[in-house]
C-alpha cells in the first residue's frame, strides 16, 4: 500500500522496492521543491531571523560609484550566489529577508575593478544593516580585475533602463511580503519597459508558481532561460516545477544546465542529487551528494539522506548509516533527526 504523500514535499522513492528499504512516509520530507526561488531572499521568513542588508559602493574619494553595478550578496566565505542586484544613480541597493548568518558582498560592472566586502554577519540584533563598499576604476575602460568565479556584467543586463530596474526592486519587496499580485503588476511594467529581462522573468515565473498559474509559470521560466542561458535560477525553478509534476528526467537535465551555469550552489547540487536518486542513477547521487559535502552547505545536511537512500538501493546498508550518522553531525535536533535515528536503528537491526 502506498505511503500517504505530504503535498508540500516530493516523492524521493525510486520506483522498485527494496527488500531493505528505508522505511516510512516521513523520508518525503527531503526537499521542499514547491519554492521557487525569486531574487528576494527569504520571502515571509521569521522576522527574528532575518535582516535586511543596505549596501552602499562608492569610490575612495566618497563619490557614489553610480547605477547598474552588478552586486553578488555571496554565502560564508564561498562563491554560492545566494541574490544579486544592481545598483541604482546612488551607488545603492538593499538586499531585504537575509537569513542570519555569515555573508560577503561582492561587486563587479563596466569601469570598475571588482571588489569583495569582505566577511559580515547578519544577526538577530540588527533588523538592517548598511554594508560600504569602496571600488577602483579600472586600469582600461571595460577592463577591471576579476575574482574567481565572479562572471563580469554582460551588455544585456548594462542595458536595463533605471526605471525597469525600480520596478523590479518594487516586485522583490513585493515578493518578500507575499504580495503577489503587486509583484506581478511590478514585473509586467518591468517587461513592458525592458522585454529581455531575464531576472524578472525569473521572479514572474517564481510568482505566477504562487497563484499556482502553472503553465504561465513555465513560460516565463523558459522565457528567463531564453534571454539569458548562463542565469541558473531559472533553470533551478523550472526543475522543481518538473519534480512536482514527476518528470525527474527533465529536473535532472535542467539542474545540470543550473551546475554548469553556476557551479558548487549546495541547493542546486542536492536537487540534482535528488532527481539522480529518482532517475535510479544511483552512483551519481552519491558523488554529487559527496560533492555537496565537500562545500558549505549550511542547511541542506538533506543530501546525506539521498546518498544513505542510494547506498541502500545498492544493498550497502553500512553505507548508508555512515551517510545517516553525517546528517545527525549536520542537523542533530528535530523531527527530521529523530526520524533519522529511527532510520539507523532500522537498518542496524536488519544487518543482524
Amino acid at each position: 500500500m502506498r505511503d500517504a504523500v505530504p503535498q508540500s514535499v516530493p516523492d524521493v522513492r525510486p520506483p522498485r522496492a527494496s527488500k531493505n528499504r528505508i522505511a516510512g512516509a516521513t523520508v518525503l520530507w527531503l526537499l521542499c521543491i514547491n519554492g521557487a526561488h525569486a531574487q528576494s531572499i527569504s520571502p515571509g521568513a521569521d522576522p527574528s531571523a532575518v535582516g535586511n542588508v543596505r549596501v552602499h559602493v562608492e569610490y575612495a574619494n566618497a563619490h557614489p560609484a553610480g547605477p547598474r553595478l552588478r552586486v553578488r550578496l555571496m554565502s560564508g566565505a564561498g562563491s554560492t550566489t545566494i541574490a544579486e542586484s544592481f545598483t541604482n544613480n546612488e551607488g545603492g541597493t538593499e538586499f531585504t529577508s537575509v537569513p542570519i548568518g555569515e555573508y560577503h558582498i561582492v561587486v563587479s560592472g563596466e569601469g570598475i575593478q571588482d571588489a569583495d566586502s569582505g566577511m559580515f554577519e547578519v544577526d538577530r540584533r540588527k533588523v538592517s544593516q548598511s554594508v560600504f563598499i569602496v571600488v577602483r576604476p579600472s586600469e582600461s575602460p571595460g577592463n577591471g580585475g576579476t575574482i574567481q568565479g565572479i562572471n563580469p556584467v554582460s551588455k544585456t543586463e548594462l542595458a536595463i533602463p533605471p526605471r525597469a530596474l525600480k520596478e523590479s526592486d518594487r516586485a522583490t519587496k513585493a515578493i518578500a511580503n507575499k504580495e503577489w499580485n503587486t509583484a506581478l503588476k511590478h514585473l509586467n511594467r518591468a517587461i513592458e519597459i525592458y522585454p529581455d529581462y531575464a531576472l524578472v522573468y525569473n521572479n514572474l515565473g517564481v510568482v505566477y508558481g504562487q497563484l499556482n498559474q502553472i503553465i504561465a509559470e513555465r513560460e516565463a521560466l523558459q522565457r528567463a532561460i531564453s534571454i539569458d542561458n548562463q542565469f541558473a535560477p531559472p533553470y533551478v525553478n523550472l526543475a522543481k516545477l518538473c519534480l512536482r509534476e514527476r518528470d525527474a528526467l527533465q529536473a535532472e537535465s535542467l539542474l545540470e544546465a543550473a551546475n554548469r551555469a553556476e557551479s558548487n550552489n549546495a541547493e542546486t547540487m542536492t536537487l540534482l542529487a535528488q532527481a539522480q536518486l529518482l532517475n535510479e542513477r544511483y552512483d551519481d547521487a552519491i558523488r554529487t551528494a559527496h560533492d555537496v559535502h565537500a562545500i558549505p552547505h549550511a542547511n541542506f545536511a538533506v543530501v546525506h539522506y539521498v546518498a544513505a537512500r542510494a547506498m541502500e538501493r545498492q544493498g550497502h546498508p553500512q553505507g548508508a548509516v555512515a551517510e545517516l550518522q553525517i546528517f545527525l553531525t549536520e542537523e542533530p535536533n528535530g523531527a527530521r533527526a529523530d526520524h533519522v535515528r529511527q532510520e539507523i536503528s532500522h537498518l542496524q537491526q536488519n544487518q543482524k
